[in-house]
């Protein structure tokens, strides 16, 4: 199977007061590139992830996230009780002294005692990253395992349509070839007669005018570039059969594709062969496009 380089993946989990999400995209790329953006006091996530993406991908600028939070309510809070004790202890000794000077205080509840500055602290929580780390690392497996689904069934559709734009290609070659026998007949026939105005108007020198007559079917033959573009066919074929990162090959292919159709444009000398020269060219350059996004 050949893979697309473009993908998209995400995935949520969750760990004690932990929670995360995942987000992964990649798109099209010369070589492999790995962008990770994580909390770097989790030692040893970074590695991790790059480690495993290089051993799913081979090509691509690939972008891994994680945003991870953590829930803090109704947890690290303590009562300081020494602290509750010097209030309650102020507390009785105002209502002594109003009791004294005869006045009556409204009773305080204990609700308003805890909201007191100091009665209730928030106790520094020291995470033990090594349990977290083992839950990221197995909750992103199977946003891995997405991700390259997407890629490969992105590939599977590629590979279909290049196969497609290859067999269109050899049935223009094809048809290029049945072009030139029909162009080689006509041609002919137009050198002779050329041939003849010419021997009739001045004494030419027949074995010079067989030489550049020679030279002339040469120049227009395009045998060699039909070989090759049948070439390129079956070379393209196997490769896609093959699977695997295989983009760069496929893409200097479709420059050798590109190549001999150019030539083939220029040693054309009818329309109907330089029709079929211009609609190869439109179908490489259509499958170039699609190869610029296999891995």
């Amino acid at each position: 199977m050949i893979s697309s380089m473009t993908g998209f993946a995400s995935g949520k989990g969750h760990f004690g007061a932990h929670s995360w999400s995942w987000e992964l995209r990649a798109v099209n790329g010369k070589g492999q590139d790995i962008r990770i953006r994580v909390p770097d006091w989790i030692t040893g996530l970074e590695t991790h992830l790059r480690s495993a993406m290089s051993e799913a991908t081979k090509r691509g600028n690939i972008t891994i996230g994680l945003r991870l939070s953590r829930e803090e309510a109704g947890a690290g809070l303590s009562l300081n009780t020494s602290q509750l004790e010097a209030v309650l202890a102020a507390m009785a000794e105002v209502e002594q002294q109003a009791m004294d000077q005869g006045l009556s205080l409204a009773p305080s509840t204990s609700s308003q005692i805890l909201g007191l500055r100091g009665i209730m602290e928030q106790s520094a929580i020291e995470d033990d990253p090594a349990p977290l780390l083992a839950a990221l690392k197995s909750d992103f497996s199977p946003v891995l395992a997405s991700f390259t689904e997407m890629r490969a069934a992105e590939g599977a559709q590629l590979k279909a349509l290049i196969g497609s734009q290859l067999d269109d290609i050899e049935r223009l070659t094809n048809a290029a070839a049945e072009a030139a026998n029909a162009r080689r007949e006509e041609s002919s026939a137009a050198f002779r007669a050329s041939l003849a105005r010419v021997a009739e108007a001045v004494d030419v020198d027949q074995t010079r005018i067989a030489q550049e007559l020679a030279i002339l079917a040469v120049k227009a033959d395009i045998t060699e570039e039909l070989d090759r573009l049948h070439a390129h066919v079956a070379a393209a074929r196997d490769l896609v059969a093959k699977g695997g990162p295989v983009g760069r090959k496929l893409d200097f292919l479709a420059q050798e594709f590109n190549r001999e159709a150019n030539t083939l444009c220029s040693k054309a000398q009818m329309s109907a062969l330089t029709s079929i020269g211009l609609d190869l060219k439109s179908v490489i350059d259509q499958m170039r496009e699609q190869i610029q996004n296999v891995e």
